[in-house]
């Protein structure tokens, strides 16, 4: 059987770049197979989706060396149509990929393109939209939805095609954690009954291993991966149950299952896990008393009659750090909205510091709290690195060497220092993330909004900002609050999870709790962490205590990393 994919001492240099993003890779690919590839930002995984769906060379030219095969056949010469009938792709950055001004148009794109007859047309559009849960949405423009909802949107325009690979780039990015995993089930279910190769590019390990893949690329299977330490070494997040066990110092084994906690086989390991248990530290209390943003019974809707918001209310001390959660669509962003003062609420108050916002402009909010985008491609304005991330400094003027240094630190915290002169389009999504939010945070603001600030990132990347917004947090006395999907950082970094479903505040409790309750997790759309499921299995009683001891041993761990790395720099 010839390989479906195939890299030969195949390397690629960018036009505009003088290192190479791809060097001498090697890669065959099967007819059938479902692979996984995962990297650090930057290491160039996005360029080798580019080079199987055709836009290295066409959209991003520059210097090729070796060979390269999809489908049979040198993309170079059959062209970018040519390769979009074999490759089917899921892009990271979602708003690139629309076209129809309707989901229904843009599902129907290129079935319309095709030819296709209008009645077969309008069978297969609902087909899809039944498979992606988009159904209801079929009226709406793309530019009204969720993130979550648009990356549904854009799995279904590819899945209207019979193509024999379909590629997705970061296809959890956006998504809530209930419904990331039903997309992994929907990709699986693809594989299954139209015998497509799948290709994966996903930094969230843990959920993209929801159901089997045949290899991840590091090239190995996973169980084999999974006893190893090479995840760590390419800054990849490890599924947490695993780093569960290593803490215990468990020494865990490809012939146990590892890939799927609930089928890996833990008779082994129970004893030393409880054993850790017992002598693990409990996580300390904070204590946070004066208000820095409270919201009172608050109501809004776009439309009369159809709430979006109801009876919301929670009060956020100064210097917390706080996450708040729920299923795409809830209500979320919209509340962020409503606290910058994009939109009025119907009903309700919102206090900064104990005054009542209502009266002050979006400028005046803006002076006090910051608030990154969930898309950058919103937010950035400027062709350059460094004039966007000091942009918000100039026009407030800021004198020149003040902005040059904090602009500086700000790039160098973000992993961005080294690109400090790069145009923005040369970046990836992951990165153009980073751009966004050290945009912000240069700014120095009092409350910090971020809309899923560590999508698109590798785990050393998402440690990089995570520690940053705690040092500012925590020295600085800024209040940080995360909408987020990412279950990881909800458990990690915040003590308070706020969980909102359906526009209805459901939950306001710590983190451990709130996922290991089983209705709470199930209405919200989030995932009970696998700890949970780690505890249970090895007949540990109390679940969400083990999950509090796992955070706050990995907190001591990481500090004393940090600490470590400091006096290294230091001399010390």
């Amino acid at each position: 059987m010839e390989p479906v994919i195939e890299f030969k001492d195949f390397s690629f240099k960018y036009r505009a770049q003088t290192q190479p993003t791809l060097r001498d890779i090697n890669l065959s690919i099967m007819p059938g197979e479902k692979v996984l590839i995962v990297g650090p930002s930057g290491s160039g995984k996005s360029t080798l989706a580019h080079c199987i769906n055709g836009l290295v060379p066409f959209s991003y030219p520059g210097d090729m060396t070796g060979t390269l095969r999809v489908g049979g056949k040198n993309p170079a010469d059959i062209g970018l149509f040519g390769v979009s009938r074999i490759v089917g792709t899921v892009l990271q950055d979602t708003d690139g990929q629309f076209i129809g001004l309707t989901v229904a148009e843009d599902l129907a794109f290129s079935l319309e393109n095709n030819l296709v007859p209008q009645e077969e047309m309008f069978a297969k559009v609902d087909e899809v939209a039944e498979l992606v849960d988009v159904k209801k949405l079929l009226e709406n423009a793309p530019r009204e939805l969720s993130g979550g909802q648009k990356q549904r949107v854009s799995m279904g325009g590819v899945m209207v095609d019979d193509v024999e690979i379909l590629l997705f780039d970061e296809p959890l990015a956006n998504l809530d954690p209930a419904t990331g995993k039903r997309a992994i089930a929907l990709i699986d279910e693809i594989r299954k009954n139209r015998k497509s190769t799948i290709i994966i590019i996903e930094h969230r390990l843990e959920d993209a291993l929801y159901r089997d893949v045949d290899r991840i690329i590091v090239d190995t299977v996973p169980d084999e991966l999974l006893v190893t330490n090479v995840l760590a070494g390419q800054g990849i997040r490890e599924p947490l149950y695993i780093t569960a066990l290593k803490h215990a110092g468990c020494n865990i084994l490809a012939a146990d299952r590892p890939q799927h906690i609930e089928t890996m086989k833990l008779d082994n390991y129970k004893q030393p896990l409880r054993e850790w248990f017992n002598k693990a530290e409990r996580k300390k209390e904070k204590n946070k008393s004066v208000s820095a943003l409270k919201v009172e019974d608050l109501y809004f809707s776009y439309v009369s009659g159809r709430p979006v918001l109801q009876h919301i209310h929670f009060d956020i001390k100064k210097g917390e750090m706080v996450s708040i959660v729920g299923k795409n669509g809830a209500g979320k962003s919209t509340l962020s909205n409503l606290i910058c003062g994009f939109y009025k609420p119907g009903k309700g108050r919102i206090l900064l510091n104990g005054e009542d916002v209502a009266s002050l402009s979006i400028k005046e909010r803006g002076e006090k709290i910051g608030l990154v985008m969930q898309s950058p491609n919103q937010m950035i304005s400027k062709p350059m690195i460094y004039e966007e991330v000091a942009l918000g400094l100039t026009v407030r003027g800021v004198p020149e060497e003040e902005i040059k240094e904090r602009v500086y630190e700000t790039l160098k915290i973000c992993g961005l220092y080294p690109f400090r002169n790069w145009p923005v389009s040369a970046l990836s999504f992951g990165q153009k993330k980073r751009v966004s939010i050290a945009s912000i945070l240069v700014m120095n603001p009092e409350v910090l909004i971020l809309d899923e600030p560590t999508a698109g990132q590798d785990y050393r990347h998402y440690t990089e900002i995570m520690e940053f917004l705690k040092d500012i947090n925590e020295n600085l006395g800024i209040t940080v609050i995360m909408i987020t999907h990412d279950m990881h950082l909800m458990l990690e970094y915040t003590d308070r999870a706020i969980v909102i479903a359906d526009g209805n505040l459901i939950a306001d409790d710590t983190p451990a709790r709130i996922l290991t309750n089983e209705i709470i997790a199930d209405k919200a759309y989030l995932k009970k962490t696998s700890l949970y499921d780690l505890a249970v299995s090895c007949q540990i009683d109390n679940p969400s205590e083990f999950v509090d001891r796992f955070i706050a041993y990995e907190r001591q761990q990481r500090e004393l990393r940090l600490r470590e790395k400091s006096t290294k720099i230091s001399g010390f």
